[in-house]
């Protein structure tokens, strides 16, 4: 939840940037005008609003990205130009200084460096050494979408099994895209605007975009409104916005179902109706919505003139556990209850004293001694998030063994030994069978809860706002047992066709991941 909220922030000061470099406004105006769009979509909505307005914003996306990488790439003469140019993209020191009226005459990272085209660098370098991107980077990449909240949700939404692998190897086929549409643009905008994005100092940063620490952020919307035609600038500023609504929105989503059932429902209020839950969490995200005003300068602060380098850090320094517990569950049938629960606190609490130093012992200006401690300065994020996820399984290894093991009945169906096809029994496969040829799931149970009539306006009003249907409450039942798993085995049946084809998909989107990792790493 703590990481949900923390991205929140950081996707809030993003889409306000935009904004103000866009339209010149305030970055705090900015700022209550995207919470406000996202709240209002995300409370009387929810998730099925997020889910089809994601949709739309996709689509949008992709277009306007494309169109704008289109245009940069033929302003600068096409791709091997791109490549050859960007290596000569210098900002002019002496007119730069004359321009701004600064006197100080110290220059940083102002030539690109040797290696800029190559995405896996050296272990040493001080952005994306290959051996911590290889070994720290995949935990986080396996947090984020194996056990995300804002992931997993969309994929328990699915129809079935079949449409959940359908949709993440879509996904998967799309997340290839980034390199060609915000990558390139962002190497486009340094080489047509080298005093502005490379600025100089942290004098120079500050009078162009607002931070000493560097303008790198700016390079998009930079380009956005140099390059692009009056006409589409419409169209680019929809789909940036649009990209923002969409992650805070999932984020505002995701963030309030977790603090609804795993904390209200669980630890405050454990018989709470679905009225009083679906209350809860329009209040949390309108809770939300104040916090993440507050939180804007702290992250204009911390973020240190390269967003997402400074996202991933964050991650590297939270995530690892989780998807150390994650990957052990899957694959190790031993790991118990006790053991996730240890090594993933022992892990959190690792990370956190790490990234709390880290807030403590900031990254000095440019020129400026390095005065952290050895701990903080030589050993790269990506290195220590390596450490994180070992340690996390070491300690979860040592305590299940120490421990009872979970009982056949609690992993079945849960592991990747005990999947769907090695562990239904002769009784699961004849219910499925006679499923197929019959009504899955006849409606007799017991009602979920009786809604009066007669309700004022104000009360109509709030159920609307809520997303709670008063009408045809009573016809509402709750499947008995026997249909629910009726219904679960039917969700997770697949035929052969259709996992050949996804298995073929899967292999497909693994080698063009596999392929660009090493084309552009050479």
């Amino acid at each position: 939840l703590a990481r949900k909220i923390h991205i929140k922030y950081l996707d809030l000061y993003s889409g306000a940037l935009f904004i103000q470099e866009s339209l010149g406004w305030n970055i705090y105006l900015s700022v209550i005008l995207l919470i406000g769009m996202t709240a209002l979509l995300t409370v009387t909505g929810g998730l099925v609003a997020v889910i089809y307005t994601d949709t739309v914003q996709a689509l949008l996306m992709i277009i306007g990205a494309f169109t704008l990488m289109i245009i940069s790439i033929t302003e600068v003469g096409g791709f091997e130009e791109l490549k050859r140019r960007y290596m000569l993209a210098k900002p002019n020191v002496t007119s730069i200084l004359l321009t701004y009226n600064l006197s100080n005459t110290n220059s940083c990272h102002v030539d690109p460096k040797p290696d800029s085209l190559r995405m896996l660098r050296e272990p040493t370098d001080e952005d994306i050494p290959w051996p911590g991107f290889l070994l720290g980077q995949t935990p986080a990449s396996v947090w984020y979408w194996c056990a995300d909240q804002v992931i997993v949700q969309r994929v328990l939404a699915a129809k079935n099994i079949a449409h959940a692998k359908g949709s993440t190897l879509m996904a998967g086929f799309l997340k290839l895209l980034p390199m060609f549409l915000i990558v390139v643009p962002g190497m486009i905008s340094r080489i047509l605007f080298p005093e502005d994005i490379a600025c100089i100092n942290p004098e120079h940063c500050m009078q162009v975009c607002g931070s000493r620490a560097g303008c790198s952020n700016i390079a998009y919307p930079r380009l956005v409104m140099r390059l692009v035609p009056v006409g589409l600038r419409g169209l680019m500023m929809a789909v940036m916005i649009a990209a923002l609504m969409s992650d805070l929105d999932s984020i505002f989503n995701s963030a309030s179902t977790i603090f609804t059932l795993d904390i209200y429902k669980l630890l405050i209020r454990k018989g709470a109706s679905s009225r009083e839950l679906m209350i809860v969490g329009r209040v949390f995200v309108a809770f939300m919505v104040v916090i993440s005003i507050a939180w804007v300068p702290i992250i204009v602060e911390m973020q240190g003139g390269q967003m997402y380098l400074y996202i991933q850090e964050v991650a590297d320094y939270l995530t690892p556990p989780v998807a150390a517990i994650f990957l052990m569950g899957v694959f190790w049938k031993r790991c118990n209850e006790q053991g996730a629960f240890f090594g993933g606190m022992v892990g959190f609490g690792l990370g956190a004293i790490r990234l709390i130093l880290a807030f403590i012992y900031r990254v000095p200006e440019c020129n400026q001694p390095d005065t952290r401690p050895l701990f903080i300065k030589s050993v790269h994020y990506m290195y220590f998030a390596t450490g994180l996820f070992w340690i996390t399984g070491i300690v979860a290894v040592i305590v299940s063994f120490l421990t009872p093991p979970p009982s056949k009945e609690q992993i079945r169906m849960t592991t990747f030994c005990t999947s769907v096809g090695n562990s239904l029994t002769v009784q699961e496969k004849t219910i499925l069978k006679y499923s197929e040829t019959s009504n899955p799931v006849s409606s007799n149970g017991k009602s979920e809860e009786n809604v009066k009539k007669g309700d004022d306006q104000n009360r109509k009003f709030l159920d609307w706002v809520c997303g709670f249907r008063s009408k045809g409450m009573n016809d509402r039942t709750i499947p008995e047992k026997g249909e629910d798993e009726t219904v679960c085995l039917q969700m997770l049946e697949e035929t052969p066709k259709v996992k050949l084809l996804l298995n073929c998909g899967l292999i497909c989107v693994c080698s063009l991941g596999i392929f660009m990792f090493v084309y552009f790493s050479l």
